[in-house]
């Protein structure tokens, strides 16, 4: 299947906020949820606190299980390559590290 740039392989992507603990792991649930034929998903945190349990519930609610994910550190991701990095807070594109040109980085606060 071809992703939404008509290329064959999957995007990957990833959601980069302060402690990988909710925001972004319901933002990699969801995206592994909706559209994990074409995109790759995975989060992960400037300073890692572990999965907010609201978080796994509010996403039950809907039907989605982000229990067995884990919160991570950028260093458990270095070498990794990704098309985007999309940002989720202040702190994270303030700290965001390098990523090759070919990354797209992309900050969306909330």
């Amino acid at each position: 299947m071809k992703n939404i740039k008509g290329n064959e392989r999957k995007f990957k992507i990833l959601y980069l906020c302060t402690g990988n603990s909710c925001r972004n792991q319901m933002a990699e649930g969801f995206t592994q949820y909706l559209v994990k034929d074409q995109i790759d998903a995975y989060s992960a945190g400037i300073d890692p606190k572990g999965i907010d349990i609201r978080a796994t519930k509010v996403m039950a609610e809907v039907g989605i299980d982000i229990s067995h994910q884990q919160s991570k550190s950028i260093d458990d991701i270095k070498g990794m390559e990704f098309d985007f990095v999309i940002t989720l807070c202040d702190n994270a594109q303030k700290t965001c590290p390098t990523f090759p040109a070919k990354t797209s980085v992309v900050s969306h606060g909330f």
